[in-house]
């Protein structure tokens, strides 16, 4: 997959089926979106292209309420290579950029630099200075311009709009299981091993600690996880909190502890993914206290992944 940025002289691929927006998290709303335009390039012969922002526009124009990103930017241009788009168009949101009309948006990229022959917005989105650039305006600029312009639906789960909003607040109280049927997978972290206090191992369990480089991480609590190291998936627990038993620096920290598995993995990077939280954090009254609900909880992990349909979800069978 191409990614150009939007000062590159990198030649894009043109002509191509596009979309635009932030995509943060690549929930099922926007997978939805986004295999419209693969399916839609495909069947015309082009190229199935995105346009995106860099930084987060909310950064730019309104520091204040800008949100935690759910991913990375790395990760985020993973998914939409595994989704099917060939590029990525990425443009630096600047104060420049944020006062560019809706109309004059349209012609410079989607037009002259991408010679879009069809655009799809997600329903609600909007772009340009001061949002103006609706649905509406996308369809009547496209009679201008020669393009079809389209609005693909929203999805929604239990009644509720599938958002990037929602999947932070959801993960945010320890709900990763709806955040993963709203991402259409399990959230996923990552970040390097570092060394820690080797309590773990003193505690029965060796633990892998990570510095992630997400920023939305689930709430203190202990939870079922996937660990992904040098390719391989392994079952995991891991900790997300302030260990208040044996710590009293007030510093969340993530441990994730891989079942049977004895290798040295410091420096390396490992990828996390949220399947089920077994309880919230607490302070226990001593190391004793600690080591069997630990035991508990890794016997209760464990059970997790030896249900049936756990198993054929994960590719276990």
């Amino acid at each position: 997959m191409k990614i150009i940025r939007g000062n590159s002289r990198e030649r894009l691929e043109r002509p191509a089926v596009t979309t635009l927006g932030v995509f943060d998290g690549l929930h099922l709303g926007h997978q939805q979106i986004v295999r419209t335009v693969v399916e839609r390039a495909t069947a015309l012969g082009l190229t199935p292209t995105v346009v995106t922002f860099d930084p987060h526009p909310r950064s730019v124009i309104r520091p204040e309420t800008a949100p935690p990103l759910l991913q990375t930017f790395s990760q985020k241009m993973e998914g939409l290579r595994i989704l099917g788009i060939r590029q990525v168009l990425v443009l630096d949101f600047t104060p420049e950029l944020a006062i560019i009309s809706a109309e004059e948006f349209i012609s410079r990229f989607l037009v002259e630099a991408l010679d879009s022959r069809e655009v799809y917005l997600g329903e609600g989105f909007a772009f340009g200075h001061q949002r103006r650039g609706t649905i509406e305006l996308l369809r009547a600029e496209s009679r201008d311009h020669g393009f079809l312009a389209g609005e693909v639906p929203e999805v929604q789960l239990r009644g509720y709009r599938i958002s990037s909003t929602l999947i932070r607040q959801l993960l945010q109280d320890g709900r990763v299981n709806i955040a993963r049927r709203m991402l259409g997978r399990p959230y996923g972290i990552e970040g390097m091993v570092v060394r820690g206090q080797g309590l773990g191992s003193r505690l029965l369990y060796p633990t892998a600690n990570l510095a992630v480089d997400n920023r939305v991480i689930p709430s203190e609590g202990v939870y079922v996880t996937l660990s992904l190291v040098e390719g391989v998936w392994y079952r995991s627990v891991t900790n997300v909190g302030k260990r208040p038993t044996v710590s009293d620096d007030g510093i969340s920290k993530i441990e994730a502890h891989l079942i049977d598995f004895d290798r040295d993995i410091y420096d390396q990077n490992v990828r996390l993914r949220f399947l089920h939280r077994i309880r919230g954090e607490r302070k226990f009254s001593g190391l004793d206290e600690l080591k069997a609900q630990i035991t508990r909880d890794r016997d209760k992990a464990i059970s997790y992944f030896e249900r049936a349909p756990i198993r054929r979800n994960l590719g276990f069978v």
